[in-house]
């Protein structure tokens, strides 16, 4: 019988895969517990429906992603931070200022965990920091840290 898994069962498959099942553990495990539906017609057409959602909306992330990557090219976000006499700064630069201080200036929201920072910024200059914005799309932002 093939049936339309509703959740991930371990050793059977994923959700939203179709699989085939013997009659009575389909009937007297997965239907009861609300694993699994029959792969009927309508069934098949309502996974068709939500599979074509979800790529719709995968493509419209991408793309927002995409157009977001443009426009961080463009973005010079300057930091003003106190520093020593050879450009040391006190503290460091963390990612999680850089997304509060873009978040301030430019009112762009993007978690301090997509913020690519090899290790934290320390001196005075301009630096080229990676965001991951999803999959296979990295934006590079452009960040000036001057003394005050």
């Amino acid at each position: 019988m093939k049936v339309i898994l509703l959740e991930d069962i371990k050793g059977v498959g994923k959700k939203d895969q179709v699989i085939n099942s013997s009659d009575g553990y389909a009937r007297n495990f997965l239907f009861p517990k609300k694993l699994a539906v029959e792969a009927n017609n309508e069934n098949m057409a309502k996974l068709k429906a939500k599979q074509d959602s979800n790529q719709y909306k995968k493509s419209q992330e991408k793309e927002e992603a995409q157009k977001l990557a443009e426009n961080l090219k463009r973005i010079m976000l300057k930091l003003e931070v106190k520093s020593g006499e050879n450009g040391k700064i006190f503290g460091s630069i963390t990612a999680k200022e850089i997304a509060d201080s873009l978040k301030a200036q430019y009112k762009i929201d993007i978690d301090k965990k997509k913020i690519d920072l090899k290790e934290p910024i320390k001196t005075v200059g301009s630096f080229s920091v990676s965001i991951k914005l999803y999959e296979g799309i990295v934006g590079t932002l452009k960040v000036q840290v001057i003394s005050k």
